[in-house]
């Protein structure tokens, strides 16, 4: 008897390059149905990733909303149930709202080896420390800005001399590698 797949909804908000790698991974496919892609810019193109892969979206403006609650509270509506929220790309910092009233695992992407460099512009910050090892992090989400319990990291080296467009590519190739290794590993544990 073959296990029901997990329901996912992933978070974004701009190209999509993580929710692709996600989408077309085919270890996933077998585990997972991704129920909804949440974006909060109209016209990013991560919507039309997802349309023409025939995910169903919830794309929304924050300026239509009297506050964050307010949309948190149309995005649990459009999103539920699911197993798990993947924040990939998703520039918007969680509100205790969401994590109050969603019960199950979130986790999200980022990119730097947390504890270091928390927050926007991590690639660059990294870059012009003039830190050797640059990487990644998938944690999940609480309360605090890229602080939850780090679930995965990789890392790569980076030479003196490698521009900060070579780096950012890099590092982009790395989370398309661990990101859905280790979703696949949450969504197959049990």
């Amino acid at each position: 008897m073959t296990q029901a797949k997990k329901r996912v909804a992933i978070f974004a908000s701009g190209t999509g390059s993580n929710f692709q790698a996600l989408a077309d991974d085919d270890r996933l496919k077998e585990v997972m149905t991704i129920s909804k892609l949440v974006c909060d810019k109209p016209g990013a193109p991560v919507v039309a990733k997802a349309q023409s892969r025939g995910i169903d979206c919830f794309v929304f403006s924050p300026k239509e909303y009297a506050s964050k609650a307010e949309f948190e509270a149309a995005i649990l509506e459009a999103i539920e149930p699911v197993d798990l929220i993947i924040l990939a790309g998703y520039m918007r910092i969680v509100s205790p709202y969401l994590l109050e009233h969603y019960k199950g695992p979130m986790i999200n992407l980022h990119p730097s080896l947390l504890p270091k460099y928390k927050g926007v512009d991590a690639i660059g910050q990294a870059y012009r420390a003039g830190d050797s090892e640059i990487g990644i992090s998938v944690h999940y989400v609480n309360e605090e800005l890229d602080s939850g319990q780090v679930i995965a990291q990789a890392s790569l080296q980076h030479p003196r001399d490698e521009s900060l467009e070579d780096l950012t590519q890099r590092i982009h190739d790395l989370e398309h590698e661990l990101l859905p290794q280790v979703v696949y590993q949450l969504l197959t544990q049990a």
